[in-house]
């Protein structure tokens, strides 16, 4: 959950750089979907999840109304998997110029899920929660949680450059409250390539450091620049995004950041099937029991829906 959100307010500002292709709005349809997840790190945490999607509407990710239903397996550092089923109500529609996206559910022992709305001004704003288990031994065998919630703005400078900031509290199962603030510069490159150079900053801090068994230092720090590119073949929205930069946590001296990601989505429109893959490398620490020199993270996710 740490990493898609940070992943979503890293890319947030640049892809209003690189204009889609005007194509049909899809119609509203039932739909389902199948969606598949996978992720690994180097300490032996490995997460598979599969879900379905049962859709009463379905005209695209921004709306529709519909239950998901989800497989989770987890296996943290290695010492057994632990199995999880989950259920979610969710729903993306309009209301004047706010977006609104929930998908709220439970595990059966608590409420999960997320929840954002955002504008299209020239100033963006979003504003967003979430709260998930913490995937470590302690935090799925004594249920320990995590909400995060927070607010994302754009501020644009021209046309070619722009800074979103974020700031962010998250509240852990326990004593611990961590406190989030990030910002992001971009700078578009070349617009007809979709090409933009981005600066990313984040930096938070625990109130409460090493309380259970998932990574919480007094504070992190870490600077990434980024190369992005955002095209659209055939319809099809292709982006990959590099990036080598530093870390430095308050247990550790400062290292090596990277990152890598790639995104195919189908194109929207009236067609009865649509595809969403992604593909996430970093070794920058989530909530895993520790990381350091040497840590690595990769995640994987496969979407298809059909309607009908």
């Amino acid at each position: 959950m740490e990493l898609m959100r940070n992943i979503r307010a890293a890319l947030l500002a640049a892809t209003l750089f690189s204009p889609a292709p005007a194509l049909a709005q899809d119609e509203a349809r039932p739909a389902i979907g199948v969606h598949a997840f996978v992720s690994s790190d180097s300490e032996d945490t490995d997460v598979q999840r599969l879900a379905v999607d049962f859709d009463l509407r379905n005209a695209g990710e921004q709306d529709r109304l519909g239950i998901r239903v989800e497989k989770a397996w987890y296996d943290p550092l290695d010492t057994g998997v632990r199995e999880r089923e989950r259920v979610f109500l969710q729903a993306a529609d309009s209301s004047g110029p706010w977006d609104w996206r929930i998908s709220v559910g439970t595990d059966g022992d608590t409420v999960i899920g997320s929840a954002s709305v955002n504008d299209d001004a020239r100033f963006r704003k979003e504003f967003f929660i979430e709260r998930d288990v913490v995937e470590t031994p302690r935090g799925l065998d004594e249920g320990i949680y995590s909400t995060y919630a927070g607010a994302a703005l754009d501020l644009p400078i021209d046309d070619r450059n722009i800074v979103t900031v974020l700031g962010g509290v998250q509240a852990f199962t326990g004593d611990n409250v961590r406190l989030h603030a990030r910002a992001n510069y971009v700078h578009v490159i070349d617009p007809d390539l979709g090409l933009s150079a981005q600066l990313r900053g984040r930096y938070f801090t625990s109130s409460d450091p090493g309380e259970f068994d998932y990574y919480s230092p007094e504070w992190y720090a870490e600077l990434l620049p980024v190369l992005q590119m955002r095209r659209f073949v055939s319809g099809w929205q292709l982006l990959g995004a590099g990036g080598i930069g530093v870390q430095r946590d308050s247990e550790s001296d400062w290292r090596q950041a990277n990152y890598l990601h790639a995104r195919a989505i189908s194109p929207p429109g009236p067609r009865d099937w649509s595809v969403r893959a992604e593909l996430t490398y970093t070794d920058t620490p989530s909530n895993t029991a520790s990381a350091g020199e040497g840590y690595s993270y990769f995640q994987a996710m496969l979407g298809v829906t059909r309607r009908f």
